[in-house]
């Protein structure tokens, strides 16, 4: 008996020690195991847990501002309060929209926008609710936000164009990141992210971009954020500010000018090629799309027959008409096929063939010169110098004046224009050049084709000798500009003849009065181009006169100017379309224009006070 005992007794004992040693085994490994998480892979699991508590927010860059040429700001920020959505702790959408229009307007497509935005995209993305909101809204429903889930305020940046309509087509505006171009870069995904959709604002987008930053956040476990905890690492970097060489004051003096016109206007800085002025009118208002434009707002644009969506400055092709004929009279003196003495008469007609061609004065101007054919703007003078120099060497002169080249100074689009000749004709029509044709490009009519900024370019030029290269950018001139290809004795004559139809009295813009400062000259050309053939019967009967015909068949109104005639800084071209008369609709806003430009010149102004002519002046 006593041995069934011991002998029970010592199988317990060896379990016992088993379960003993099992247990310490298995204590050993769970120590261990407390020891590597809470020791060694301690900084790992803080990580972590870290990352249920904190959140990351992007950070949207501050757009830099655009400014003028003296520092005056054309495109800054300011503050947009709006409402953020994060649909992924949003129950019910429909309930949270009906709760909000309670504090703000919900307009029915603002809802269908909400709800299209949220079925498209993930669950983690996050939604724009509504956004310029004004300060009332805006802390209304910071004080509602328990009763909105999902719901989130912020503060971010509004674009905006103090002088709207005026800077409208060189700034162009920003909007949304179009879907295509919301790629893997998460600056792009940004809700409050916006890019430059047209003018500078699209030119020069990287440069304004600036880079995104990040912001740590705490969250609750409902989502909601208790504190930021910024870190200076991760801020967001500004885009840099861009200085242009427009001159906002002038500008603006130009588009009050030309105000209930279709027109536009270039100038330019003889001696650098900058660009002061560029205006295209009737303009937009670029706020309302940095906004958000309406539907019926955009077709109203759209519909307006003036085009206040397309930049004519740039893009804008017209026939030069008589503003070229300075050109056409230095070709003929270069090449040797009259000289400055040589008058031909002028009838008011000439014959080629069956076909009459007639100049703007029905009984002509009698035997006229070089000089005199510029100033009174003789049309037969030039369809005589045309027929001896050819299409090609017309073509040749067009282009060495900036004809035919895109001056899109940056921004993108434009216009090359249309410098035709044999070769263009046979690819485009399959038929022969005609010396008809080689009649009407001496007069600027015909193929001939040229924005304003390029008649800009040629007054410049011809101004200057030079080949003068304009720039919207200010620091981008070119180092310096090339000698133009004709003598100056060539220049000097066609000069003369320019400033003659300002000063001389019979000269075709003498009634409008000099530039009204002391005794500067200024000198220039003006132009009337045709839109329409006038037909025999009509010259036969009575030609109409523009105020008879409707607006899109009235001629165009151009004029080319530059001064001081005797030392040239700034070149300005007007175009009027449909104005009619050059010399009365857009010689006037020229001379203006280029006046306000030369009140501010210092080299003027020092002229003026030595001549003891205040810094201002009047028209005569």
């Amino acid at each position: 008996m006593a041995r069934r005992d011991d002998d029970a007794n010592s199988v317990f004992t060896r379990r016992a020690l088993v379960l003993s040693g099992a247990g310490l085994l298995g204590f050993g490994a769970l120590t261990a195991r407390l020891y590597k998480l809470q020791i060694l892979e301690s900084d790992r699991y803080r990580g972590l847990s870290d990352e249920n508590q904190f959140n990351y927010q992007l950070l949207a860059p501050s757009r830099g501002r655009i400014l003028d040429r003296d520092g005056v700001p054309l495109a800054q920020n300011a503050d947009n309060f709006r409402l953020l959505l994060e649909p992924e702790q949003v129950p019910d959408l429909d309930d949270l929209l009906e709760r909000l229009a309670k504090i703000t307007p919900l307009p029915d497509d603002t809802r269908a926008r909400i709800k299209k935005a949220v079925k498209r995209r993930s669950k983690s993305s996050t939604v724009v609710l509504v956004e310029n909101l004004d300060w009332a809204e805006f802390a209304a429903a910071n004080l509602h936000l328990p009763e909105l889930p999902g719901v989130r305020p912020e503060v971010s940046e509004l674009r905006v164009y103090p002088d709207g309509v005026s800077m409208a087509h060189v700034l162009g505006y920003v909007g949304r990141v179009p879907e295509e171009l919301q790629t893997d870069e998460p600056l792009l995904r940004h809700p409050g992210f916006r890019i430059g959709r047209t003018g500078a604002e699209k030119a020069l987008d990287k440069t304004l971009r600036g880079s995104a930053g990040a912001l740590k956040v705490e969250v609750s476990a409902l989502g909601r954020v208790v504190r930021e905890l910024p870190d200076p690492a991760t801020v967001a970097k500004s885009g840099a500010d861009v200085v242009l060489t427009l001159d906002q004051r002038i500008q603006n003096f130009a588009a009050k000018r030309l105000e209930g016109m279709s027109a536009a206007v270039c100038a330019i800085d003889i001696e650098t090629g900058a660009v002061p002025v560029l205006l295209s009118t009737p303009g937009f208002d670029p706020n309302l799309f940095a906004r958000g434009i309406s539907g019926p707002d955009y077709k109203a644009l759209l519909d307006d027959e003036f085009k206040p969506l397309f930049n004519k400055a740039l893009g804008g092709t017209y026939p030069p008409a008589s503003c070229f004929k300075p050109v056409v009279a230095l070709a003929a003196l270069q090449h040797g096929v009259t000289d400055s003495h040589q008058r031909i008469r002028c009838t008011g007609k000439i014959k080629l063939g069956d076909r009459e061609f007639h100049c703007w004065k029905r009984r002509g101007h009698g035997p006229v010169n070089l000089l005199g054919a510029i100033g009174t703007s003789c049309d037969i003078y030039f369809y005589e110098m045309a027929r001896r120099l050819g299409i090609d060497r017309l073509r040749d002169a067009a282009r060495e004046f900036g004809f035919g080249e895109n001056f899109n100074l940056g921004l993108g689009g434009g216009s090359s224009g249309l410098v035709p000749d044999q070769a263009w004709k046979r690819a485009r029509f399959g038929t022969s050049w005609s010396q008809g044709e080689t009649l009407i490009a001496g007069i600027g009519q015909g193929y001939l084709a040229a924005t304003p900024i390029q008649l800009a370019v040629m007054t410049a030029r011809l101004a200057s000798g030079r080949k003068v290269v304009p720039h919207l950018i200010k620091g981008q001139e070119a180092p310096e500009f090339e000698d133009v290809s004709y003598s100056l004795a060539a220049l000097g004559a066609a000069r003369a003849g320019m400033i003659a139809v300002c000063e001389a009295p019979w000269g075709t813009a003498h009634r409008m009065g000099g530039l009204g400062l002391d005794d500067l000259k200024m000198a220039g050309k003006t132009g009337t181009g045709q839109v329409r053939r006038i037909t025999k019967v009509e010259r036969d009967d009575r030609v109409r006169k523009n105020k008879e015909l409707p607006w899109a068949l009235r001629d165009h109104a151009l004029f080319v100017s530059y001064a001081p005639a005797d030392a040239p800084r700034y070149a300005v071209s007007v175009v009027v379309e449909h104005g009619g008369g050059g010399s009365v609709v857009a010689a006037p806003p020229a001379r203006d224009i280029l006046r306000e430009l030369l009140k501010d010149d210092p080299a003027v102004i020092e002229r003026l006070v030595v001549s003891g002519t205040p810094k201002t002046g009047s028209a005569t």
